[in-house]
Formats: C-alpha cells, sequence, structure tokens
C-alpha cells in the first residue's frame, strides 16, 4: 500500500479535503457506530488537520489539537481508520504521525486523548497511560489517556 499523507491547518484545507474527513469522520463515527452527535463542534477550525492516503483515497485521519482547547495539554482526537483500510496497521502508522506532528507544531509536552474503551490497549502500545474513570459520551464507554512527552 503506497501511502502518503498532508497536515494542515483548517484554512489551508482544500474545499475537497475538508469534504473527505468530514465523510469519513460521518461514515465512522455517525453511521458505522450508530451515534448521532454534533460532530462539527466549533474546534475544527483552530486544530491541524493530518490526512493518510492510499493513492487519492483519505484511510485516515486524525485530528491535532493545541493545549487549552479541550484539555490543558495537546491532544489527539478523530482518530479514525476507514473500514475499507483496516488491518493493515494504518492506525499504527496514523498515531505515529499524529505524535510526531502534536510535537512538531506545539512543542513538547504531553498528549491527552479520549479513546474508545475497546481502543485502550492499542493506545497503551503507544506509550498512553489510563487517566481516571471511564464516562460515557454519546453513548460510547471512553477513558482519558496521557502519553507524557
Amino acid at each position: 500500500m503506497n501511502l502518503t499523507h498532508t497536515v494542515k491547518a483548517f484554512q489551508e484545507l482544500t474545499v475537497d479535503e475538508l469534504y473527505d474527513l468530514l465523510r469519513l469522520r460521518s461514515e465512522v463515527f455517525v453511521v458505522e457506530q450508530n451515534c448521532v452527535f454534533l460532530d462539527q463542534d466549533n474546534k475544527d477550525q483552530k486544530c491541524y488537520h493530518l490526512l493518510l492516503y492510499s493513492g487519492d483515497e483519505l484511510v485516515g485521519y486524525s485530528r491535532l489539537v493545541p493545549a487549552g482547547l479541550s484539555y490543558s495539554e495537546m491532544a489527539i482526537g478523530r482518530v479514525i481508520t476507514s473500514p475499507s483500510a483496516r488491518g493493515k496497521g494504518l492506525g499504527r502508522t496514523l498515531m505515529e504521525l499524529s505524535i510526531e506532528y502534536c510535537h512538531k507544531f506545539f512543542g513538547d509536552g504531553a498528549i491527552r486523548l479520549g479513546a474508545q474503551t475497546y481502543a485502550h490497549g492499542f493506545y497503551a502500545s503507544l506509550g498512553f497511560v489510563s487517566d481516571g474513570d471511564v464516562y460515557d459520551e454519546d453513548g460510547i464507554e471512553h477513558i482519558e489517556m496521557v502519553r507524557k512527552g
């Protein structure tokens, strides 16, 4: 699989890139996970967006959030791989790139995320540790995790 990626501030995204990332987020978070929630939360405009492509297809995405917007630490959110591309290690590639670019754009320090509990082991394998109790977000169990910088 020939992978490429790009990372852009919201204002730098093309209309097609914005459409693709919003469509993928909706495909997984709303349709596949049957979760009715308002995805457009007025944070996208202040974040960087990492887009992972296989050819012309968007197969992975994450949102890189500056400290103070969602948490006191910088954060990675909306982590997603396309259903058509799962089982190929793209999640790990996506997260490794996300960690790298968080530090590039926001400096050294801890990174926080709100993990769906089923993915706890995956994030732990990348150096994230649980921080707090399991909580319900839009009908799905989550837990906050932190990776020390």
